[in-house]
């Protein structure tokens, strides 16, 4: 069956049912969508009747909240490829429904509403009576769909069966729900916090929730620079203009009626602490203390306390032995490692082969470790800190040119080069270092072009060039992609004492000489961290290399 980028999904099934329905109706709608998949509730509508039905408000309800922590959980499970974003502009308490003090008429949608992926397919898991309905459903489930959507012209329908039959044996033990839905307080303004890095379920759930118990405002803190410190593979952290830009384009789609004010958070509390207008904090079992510690400082200013509003933290059923059980960025962010961020910038002036992968990373980030295990795998690699030394030898242009520029006071009594003399001269003086690195590096970067060319010649596929200053020396130009490791800066402290034996300080002013992490990072197709065990590392450097096999045997084609 056809693919489709962008789906929606009407869920017609009772509440106290969809909770079996969710994990088979999700795998049967990715058969379908590859992209984004909305899902619209609404429990108990009949597109079999004959008659067109019209959207309706949807109370909120506490099951309504429980059945979508459990879509978002399973999404995760069986679909994590797929974009979901649960709809609620459909649910409201209509004896509250106002805005400000205009009435929301009783229709949820009195003009279709845009949706920031134009659907291409409306799906549903309304369970057919007879066969020869199929037809008749499918047009009214598209009349009713773009009632409340703004939907493709071409706007396929589609029926899912999942798993019906296993699902109506199950079902029999389901009683009716004996008493009416209990219904969930709402607040005119509710608060969260958050780094909100690469949307995933968990910061879905957060944000549906909490739409579903906001009536007129939503303020969400999203962490800045001084809050990401501390965080795991930071460099990878999003930056905070696309992070917010994704987080209102989500609610955007999810509640367009309500007032979202996104401002950055600099400390642990930010507005929450000093607004009088804020109801609610939504919090997880994780975050619930801070949630407290807000309501201390709130008292502390003479403000009334939050209602601590607590969801479920999301179970990952695919996480690794580095990551969380639960759901999170910071799982989400190890995953990237090995994998092509960005793709690689023209370099149709480099001969297709061998493929030159560029690897750097700061002093104590186990670059040459990695480069070591690429060689193993089959690369030529080019020990950029070996040919270093070679282009000081006697003899050599660099040699001469060096002593001209330094002084022959510089030679040991071998005629070689003391380095340790030569690097007391450029310490701490950028003017003497540029002097230096413009003689040296043009002589190695000489040397890489002319391995690469042996190599070539050899039919070798891939070189991996190590240099620590590959960017610096703008050695881009060279290679098809860069490489960078990364580890946090207390960790290469700790690395680079034990290996040289040199003070923490020492150790510190060597690191910050270079260029920082997120500064490499911002020029990196590809990072890696040894920040792990070693095993950790060796999985992340075959998975790049098996990705990277799939590129180069790309372009071998295209070509």
């Amino acid at each position: 069956m056809s693919m489709f980028s962008t789906g929606i999904l009407v869920l017609t099934s009772p509440l106290h049912t969809l909770p079996l329905r969710i994990a088979p109706v999700l795998s049967s709608a990715a058969q379908l969508v590859e992209r984004t998949l909305y899902v619209h509730l609404h429990p108990g509508l009949n597109l079999g009747s004959g008659s067109q039905p019209r959207p309706v408000f949807i109370p909120p309800v506490v099951d309504l909240s429980a059945v979508i922590s459990r879509l978002y959980s399973n999404a995760a499970n069986v679909c994590g490829h797929l974009d979901v974003r649960v709809l609620l502009t459909n649910v409201h308490a209509q004896s509250a429904a106002c805005n400000g003090n205009q009435a929301i008429p009783n229709c949820p949608f009195p003009t279709p509403q845009s949706l920031s992926h134009s659907p291409e397919v409306v799906l549903t898991d309304f369970p057919l009576q007879d066969p020869g309905q199929s037809h008749q459903v499918k047009q009214c489930l598209q009349r009713y769909t773009g009632r409340c959507y703004v939907c493709s012209p071409s706007l396929h329908s589609e029926l899912l069966y999942p798993q019906i039959m296993k699902l109506q044996e199950k079902e029999e033990g389901l009683k009716e729900p004996e008493e009416k839905a209990k219904p969930l307080e709402t607040y005119s303004d509710v608060v969260v916090g958050g780094t909100f890095d690469r949307l995933h379920g968990a910061h879905r759930t957060l944000l549906n929730i909490s739409c579903l118990l906001a009536d007129r405002r939503f303020l969400i803190g999203v962490c800045d620079q001084a809050m990401l410190k501390k965080k795991v593979l930071k460099e990878l952290i999003q930056p905070y203009s696309l992070r917010v830009q994704k987080l209102e384009e989500f609610l955007q789609d999810v509640k367009p009626s309500l007032n979202v004010e996104i401002v950055p958070l600099d400390d642990p509390f930010g507005a929450s602490i000093v607004d009088p207008l804020l109801q609610c904090i939504v919090v997880s079992e994780e975050t619930r203390k801070g949630g407290e510690a807000v309501n201390r400082k709130r008292a502390e200013n003479g403000l009334p306390a939050l209602i601590l509003h607590e969801i479920q933290l999301l179970k990952d059923a695919h996480h690794t032995e580095i990551e969380e059980e639960k759901i999170s960025s910071s799982s989400l962010r190890s995953r990237l490692l090995g994998t092509l961020l960005t793709p690689p910038k023209d370099t149709s002036h480099l001969p297709p082969l061998p493929y030159v992968i560029g690897l750097t990373g700061g002093s104590g980030s186990g670059k040459s470790s990695i480069a070591r295990q690429l060689e193993a795998l089959g690369a030529v690699r080019i020990d950029c800190d070996k040919l270093g030394h070679e282009v000081y030898q006697p003899g050599t242009a660099a040699y001469h040119r060096v002593l001209e520029e330094f002084g022959s006071d510089l030679l040991n009594e071998d005629k070689t080069i003391n380095r340790r003399a030569l690097g007391k001269k450029v310490f701490g003086n950028q003017e003497r270092l540029k002097a230096l690195t413009d003689i040296v590096w043009p002589e190695i970067a000489l040397l890489v072009k002319s391995i690469i060319s042996q190599a070539r010649e050899e039919g070798k596929q891939v070189c991996v060039v190590d240099a620590a200053v590959l960017l610096e020396a703008s050695w881009t130009d060279m290679v098809h992609e860069v490489w960078v490791t990364v580890i946090p800066e207390e960790e290469a402290v700790t690395r680079i004492t034990e290996r040289d034996g040199v003070t923490k300080e020492e150790a510190l002013r060597r690191l910050q000489s270079q260029w920082s992490n997120s500064k490499q990072v911002e020029h990196a197709n590809v990072v890696l961290s040894t920040l792990w065990q070693p095993e950790v590392t060796r999985k992340q450097v075959l998975k790049a290399w098996d990705l990277l096999q799939k590129r180069v045997q790309k372009r071998q084609q295209a070509q």
